[in-house]
């Protein structure tokens, strides 16, 4: 059997900020991909990037874009959704780290222009692979309850957005797939603006139709990080530690305890990519994350922020039904 040979794709990555950075670094390991050039306003800052994998600084967003085949875009979150629109309409496939856009209306254009063209759109929620790789996503039952909560030391990276968009989009991406429902049927949400113009502390509570629930809270006005997710089951339950990259499992199910030690456990951000070339070549039918779950989880970041009701102390949240 004669295996097919790929030329190199023509990568180029939009944004040279830190995931700026771990992309590049992802299409120069890649044996399929040949990194080309960046972009961004920065240009100095740019430069330090191209020098230090061999690719050019363009300044010129079409003069980019007629140089690739593929784009990863990691600037600013507000940014995305505008951006990923010029990506697609020039013709190219693109990885747009989360979140995807920063309303529904645009993230599902973005999915339909995509679609029409042929493209590949792919989005940045690589923790759905730590999960596969933990074994989760193959338990087959459904959580009945969800609670997680992400805090953070204040970053103004990020800050662009809500911290809904910024942070718990992680965790709504990775409830949505495990309950297996876009859209709850009654939905709570809390938040305090703190340093920022935008919500820098939320927390939210869902019921789905199917009767699971979901609780998250996320903030950037913590005194230290703490990212944790509780996972119950009719079986058990299940504790996740995402910064120390363990769990502990109450229930049957036979889950992988060593899966930091799989390509997907180890390298998230570099599964994520691999996953993006393998279907822009034509060697797997989707991304690891497509731009239709990308898609979901703008949604409900959206619904979320349009439903909280800011607080200092009693937390009355507004409910919000579809």
């Amino acid at each position: 059997m004669t295996q097919t040979v790929f030329p190199p794709l023509r990568a180029g990555v939009i944004g040279v900020g830190v995931f700026g950075g771990h992309h590049c670094g992802k299409y120069v390991d890649h044996p399929d991909t040949d990194l080309k050039a960046v972009f961004d306003p920065d240009v100095a800052r740019a430069q330090v990037l191209a020098d230090r994998y061999g690719a050019a600084v363009l300044t010129d967003l079409d003069a980019f874009l007629a140089g690739v085949d593929v784009v990863t875009i990691a600037s600013p979150g507000v940014t995305h959704g505008a951006l990923a629109r010029r990506v697609l309409e020039a013709g190219k496939s693109a990885l747009v780290e989360k979140p995807l856009a920063l309303s529904a209306l645009e993230a599902r254009a973005l999915v339909d222009l995509a679609t029409d063209k042929g493209l590949v759109l792919a989005c940045g929620h690589q923790e759905r692979l730590v999960f596969e790789a933990m074994r989760l996503t193959g338990v087959g039952e459904s959580p009945t309850y969800i609670y997680a909560t992400r805090q953070g030391v204040f970053d103004r990276r990020g800050a662009d957005v809500s911290i809904t968009f910024d942070l718990m989009v992680h965790d709504m991406d990775l409830a949505l797939m495990l309950i297996g429902q876009n859209e709850p049927a009654d939905l709570t949400a809390q938040g305090r603006v703190v340093k920022t113009n935008k919500f820098d502390d939320v927390t939210m509570q869902a019921v789905f139709d199917n009767g699971a629930r979901l609780e998250l809270n996320a903030t950037r006005v913590a005194d230290k990080r703490r990212r944790i997710m509780r996972l119950e089951y009719e079986s058990g339950a299940i504790e996740i530690d995402f910064i120390a990259r363990t769990f502990q499992n109450f229930t049957g199910f036979n889950l992988n305890s060593d899966y930091h030690s799989t390509p997907e456990g180890r390298d998230p951000l570099g599964a994520n990519v691999a996953a993006f070339i393998d279907a822009v070549l034509g060697r797997a039918d989707a991304p690891a994350v497509t731009g239709r779950a990308g898609a979901a989880a703008v949604a409900l970041a959206e619904r979320v922020d349009a439903a909280v009701t800011r607080c200092d102390g009693g937390r009355q949240g507004r409910r919000d039904n579809p």
